[in-house]
This record gives C-alpha cells, structure tokens and sequence, in this order.
C-alpha cells in the first residue's frame, strides 16, 4: 500500500480545478472527496466554533471522507466571515453547499452572491429533496430520500421489510456523485459560455435515478414483489450462501453456462433440479443450493471455483478486502497515516490520481490555503485578528 506525500501533488485529471467546499455531512463530502481525489485543490470551510461529526467517527483525523483537501475555519455570522468565502470564491471554479434551501443566501454566501463576485462560478447544491416543491424544506436522511424516491420499496427479501442499502444510495451514489457530475458537467458548459450556473442535486433524485432501470421493469412486468426477483436475492442462483466456517459466498450465476457450471461445482444433477428460471421452485432450489454450499468452507470453494466460469466470490470482510491478492496488485486500497482506505477511482493512464491529504481538523489550514488563493497575508492576518477566521492546531 502507498504512503500519502506530505505536499498535495496535483497530478490528476481536474489540476488546475479549484473548489471552495462549504463543510457539511455526508454526500457534500463525499463530492468534494472525488473531485480532490482528481487532482482539484478543494478548500474546505468549517466552522470556527463548534464543529463536530454526525455519525460514530467523533474524530476529523480519521473522518476520511475529508481527506485530499485543506480546511479553513470560517465564523460565518462574524460581520466579516462571508468576506472571507467570497474571497476564495472570487478565485474559484465551483462551490459546494450542503445546507437547506435558502440558508447560505440567508448567510450572504448564496448564488447571488457569488456571482456577483465571480459570474463563471458552478455553485453546486446538495439537499434531499431539492431547492424548491412542497418538500424543500423536509428534514430527513438517506433512508427518507431513497424512500421517497421509490427505490427502497425494491430492496431487501421476500416477506421482510425494506432492507436500507448503507448510505449508498441516496448519500453517497445519487448524491454526492450525481453532484460531482453536475458540476464537471456545469464546468464543461462554461468554457463555451463563460457563465456559471447553479446545480441543483436532489438525493430523491438522484436516487430514482439510479433506480431508472428497476421503474422500466416495473412497468413492463418483468419486476415481481420484492425480493423474489433475479437480482434481488430472489433467484437461487443470485445470492449470498453461508458455508461451513460461517462465512459467506456470494453466486451471481444468471447466465445458462455459467448456471450450468454452478451446479456441476456443487455436486449437483442438472436433470434432478427444476428449470434454472421456473420461479415456484426457486424457494426450494435455493434450500438444496445452501445445503450443498454450506458442506465446505468460504475458502475451499474460492479454491474450487477458481478457473471456471462460474461467477462465486468470497463476501469479503473489509479487512480482508484490503489484503486480497487481486486488489493489492491493482492497489485497490492506500494507505494513508495509517488508516486504509479506497484508492481514487476510476484509474487515468496520463495523469493518475492520488490521495496526497489525510483529514484535516478544522482550520488546520486557514492562514495557509488564504495565501495559498492569493489572499494577502495581512488580510487574512486581520481576519484571524478580530475572529472572522481561525486557525488550529493539527
């Protein structure tokens, strides 16, 4: 595994971006992660006072959804802390906000604002449900926003409730990475236009939209009662099993051949099953497929399938996931003061990408990243005089 560097290197793909992040949770984050993964010099603006985690991580050192980037701290109520933001929008390509509509105008940071001082800025916006409609101003979280969405009823076993997917979905997958797009997309639009414009990222949205193949099939009615579907644990040959020493395998054996493969490596007779897609047996099917799998450890069936064209995999744990053979060799992980984490993805052959920053406390920063934007130093030393900005100590 590699050792972050102590300066940011700048290699990858978006060198040369610069971001002003405003700090929030979860899918702003996450946004603002991928694109200083990519090489973009993102600024992060935390509180000056109180700033704190929401989750079990009570630690910014180890928040790594902060990580490749520096932090300023910001009193954004102090007469003069607005000033400071707009300074650093002035010099930069996108913002990212995460608060509920209407809160940073109230603040005199909003799209206006910006604007005013720098026309081409991409102001990027992340909520849950939108800037406007009867539900703009709803609180809720990743469960709500997939709920509302439609995609949660999809998920989860026949006859269970709605399994809530992690944060993946609404936080992570149709949030922030649907935000990171929009503002590639909003900066792409830009250099032909030399205007800015507001992206407007809704995890409801972003959510449905994931789900866009799923509405297909349900209108289509090749999408049947949740959890009794191909790829939804409901198909006996698509579905995690436990085997002897109480791990797990995950089976993705859709395909005929790779079907066909599965049960000769389970031991089992073809013409002694039910057709591989008479959906009455699968219940039964997927009895007699856990009987056989659970004869052997996790391990011995990685080894027994290895070479063949028959779609089982360990469910690794991710400890083990970060000592796999294959993703050490692709360097799937880093490491990073001590802490393994993802790698940047996707890989660029010319200008690879790097996690080059651990997490920052807030304001680990301030005095530096102000300079390092062509803010003078007295102004920002004023700043940190009379409490607009603060610095801390790593």
């Amino acid at each position: 595994m590699t050792q972050h560097q102590p300066e940011r290197s700048f290699t990858g793909p978006l060198a040369g971006m610069k971001v002003v992040e405003i700090g929030s949770i979860g899918p702003g984050p996450f946004c603002a992660m991928l694109l200083a993964d990519l090489g973009a010099d993102v600024i992060r603006v935390d509180r000056a006072q109180g700033a704190a985690l929401v989750g079990p991580n009570a630690d910014f050192r180890t928040e790594l959804l902060h990580r490749g980037r520096r932090s300023v701290a910001v009193d954004l109520k102090h007469p003069d802390g607005p000033e400071a933001v707009l300074s650093l929008v002035e010099r930069a390509d996108a913002l990212i906000e995460g608060f509920r509509p209407g809160v940073t105008e109230r603040l005199g940071i909003g799209p206006a604002d910006c604007h005013t001082r720098n026309p081409r800025l991409v102001y990027g916006r992340m909520t849950g449900f939108g800037q406007d409609g009867p539900m703009a101003q709803t609180v809720g979280h990743d469960i709500n926003y997939v709920a509302h969405s439609g995609v949660l009823s999809l998920i989860g076993r026949a006859g269970q409730p709605p399994t809530p997917p992690l944060s993946l979905i609404g936080d992570f997958g149709g949030g922030g990475m649907l935000l990171a797009l929009g503002i590639l997309a909003a900066l792409w639009e830009s250099r032909s236009s030399g205007k800015g414009q507001v992206v407007d990222a809704a995890m409801c949205e972003g959510a449905a939209l994931l789900g866009t193949a799923f509405f297909g099939f349900r209108q289509t009615g090749v999408w049947r009662g949740r959890g009794t579907n191909i790829v939804d644990s409901g198909a006996p040959y698509y579905d995690a099993y436990e085997t002897a020493d109480g791990k797990w395998v995950a089976v993705g054996s859709m395909e005929p051949h790779f079907y066909a493969e599965l049960v000769d490596l389970l031991g089992l007779e073809r013409d002694e099953l039910p057709s591989q897609n008479d959906r009455s047996q699968w219940p039964r099917m997927k009895e007699i497929f856990a009987e056989a799998i659970r004869t052997r450890t996790r391990d011995e069936w990685v080894a027994r399938a290895e070479g063949r064209e028959v779609c089982l995999t360990p469910v690794l744990e991710p400890e083990e996931a970060a000592k796999d053979p294959h993703n050490l060799a692709r360097g799937t992980f880093v490491e990073v003061d001590g802490l393994t984490q993802p790698a940047p993805a996707p890989r660029f052959s010319r200008t690879p990408a790097t996690v080059d920053l651990p997490p920052p406390m807030p304001g680990q920063h301030t005095r530096e990243a102000l300079t390092a934007w062509g803010v003078p130093e007295e102004t920002a030393a004023a700043w940190e005089a009379v409490g607009a900005v603060r610095s801390a100590m790593p």
